[in-house]
C-alpha cells in the first residue's frame, strides 16, 4: 500500500486527475481519497516511484505519508 499526501487535490476534479494517473501506470489500482485531508491510499503492485512521477506529471505533486 502506497500512502501519499497531495497537498493540491482539492475537489472531485482533482480526484478524478489523480485517479486517472494512478490508473495510467496500474490499471487496477484501487484508490482511497480523503479530499479534505489530501490523502490517497494506493493499493498497487506497481513501482511506487512511476506512481509519484505520474502524479507529478498530471500537476498534482505528492509527498510520501
Amino acid at each position: 500500500m502506497l500512502n501519499l499526501k497531495v497537498p493540491d487535490m482539492t475537489c472531485g476534479h482533482c480526484e478524478g486527475v489523480v485517479t486517472r494517473a494512478v490508473h495510467s501506470v496500474d490499471s487496477s489500482a484501487t484508490l482511497t481519497i480523503d479530499l479534505p485531508s489530501h490523502r490517497v491510499s494506493i493499493i498497487t503492485s506497481a513501482d511506487h516511484a512511476e506512481i509519484t512521477q505520474a502524479l507529478d506529471a498530471a500537476g498534482y505533486p505528492a509527498e510520501a505519508n
